[in-house]
């Protein structure tokens, strides 16, 4: 078969470790993309990769700014001559069409945020800094007919593969469609292992957002006195900093084995999040840490009470504290937490990826 492989956008992310693994499956296969960043561009430079105008303006933050340009650009791609066309896609890659016979299938890793499941979130907190006026103002002029676009390019791909359980009922309730779950490819390996260092404190991870409600486990840690080491960086952080007691500590710029090392020393990983899949939590249970996670999104496909982690039922303060306050690092075995993140590696994703293929071509 001529593959082709589209994707929204290469910054950085789980999204585009699916499409890594893609390309690991499909090397041949062209990516077609609205803008690469030139770390991605390093990682892929054993293949075509096309990108749209947008990849020659000067501000990153203009790429961001205009979704009604990509949704453009994809929608007018020339795809002809392709027999399988995969597109990897939480915004505009979706739109693509392609010509009979060939096929469409599209890794949907959410039904795209800023129109449906987080408008709310993302019109308080545009993410522009002094332009978040311009951006309040457009999202909210544009979301009906972007709503309208997005639901009719929803309907664009012949098969639709969900990144979680969570996100297949996302799938269903706004774009009426049906879906199988693959789970995203985790780098499992990279967090496998045993410090001999004894396990002590909490730890957390992410990009410091306000939807990733890091400011739970702050606040559930400082309020019991607790040690917790939260990893990472964001716009939130200067906010979480002043929220957070004498026994928080903030860590950014760690590398892959810090970040690893953190996991494995640790009690737990508290994940406060509604994540469509939350492949952070998963590296933590690589290195055998249980997760104590919001009981919604992604996490209810891994988290299992008693044997990889605990759920808390509301996201607030207080739930998050009475959970921590029962969970008994004694009673969870490292060694089968990290059997049970080992289902969600790169093999595993790629074994279940050529099952589905097989079934339809």
């Amino acid at each position: 078969m001529k593959v082709a492989i589209v994707h929204d956008w290469f910054v950085g992310g789980g999204a585009e470790r699916v499409v890594y693994e893609l390309h690991q499956m499909y090397p041949k296969a062209p990516i077609y993309t609205a803008y690469c960043s030139p770390d991605w561009r390093q990682k892929l430079a054993d293949t075509q990769v096309i990108t749209s105008y947008m990849q020659h303006w000067p501000f990153s933050s203009l790429r961001k700014f205009l979704p009604p340009l990509r949704a453009w650009w994809f929608s007018h791609l020339d795809l002809s001559g392709y027999d399988l066309v995969i597109s990897s896609s939480g915004a505009e890659a979706k739109a693509v069409k392609v010509q009979p016979p060939a096929v469409h299938i599209n890794y949907c890793h959410a039904p795209t945020h800023y129109y449906w499941s987080r408008y709310d979130d993302y019109l308080q907190n545009p993410g522009f800094g002094r332009l978040d006026w311009l951006a309040r103002l457009g999202l909210k002029i544009l979301l009906g007919p972007m709503r309208r676009w997005d639901y009719k390019a929803a309907q664009r791909p012949h098969y639709m593969i969900a990144n979680s359980s969570h996100t297949q009922e996302q799938i269903k309730k706004y774009y009426g469609r049906d879906s199988v779950v693959i789970h995203p490819p985790v780098e499992v390996e990279r967090f496998a292992g045993k410090s001999e260092e004894p396990r002590r404190g909490f730890v957390t991870a992410g990009r410091q957002t306000p939807y990733k409600r890091i400011d739970l486990a702050i606040k559930a840690c400082t309020e019991l006195g607790l040690p917790l080491v939260v990893l990472g960086s964001g716009p939130e952080h200067r906010r979480l900093q002043k929220l957070a007691g004498k026994s928080v500590t903030f860590l950014r710029g760690k590398s892959d084995e810090e970040l690893a090392h953190y996991f494995q020393t640790s009690l737990a990983f508290i994940f406060p999040s509604v994540d469509d899949f939350g492949i952070v939590a998963v590296e933590a249970m690589a290195a055998g840490t249980p997760v104590v996670a919001y009981r919604a999104g992604g996490a209810l496909d891994y988290v299992q009470p008693g044997k990889t982690g605990e759920f808390f039922n509301e996201q607030t303060v207080e739930s998050l504290v009475n959970s921590i306050k029962k969970f008994n690092p004694e009673d969870y075995n490292h060694s089968q937490i990290q059997k049970s993140a080992a289902q969600f590696s790169p093999d595993h994703f790629k074994a279940g990826f050529q099952k589905y293929i097989a079934k339809l071509t």
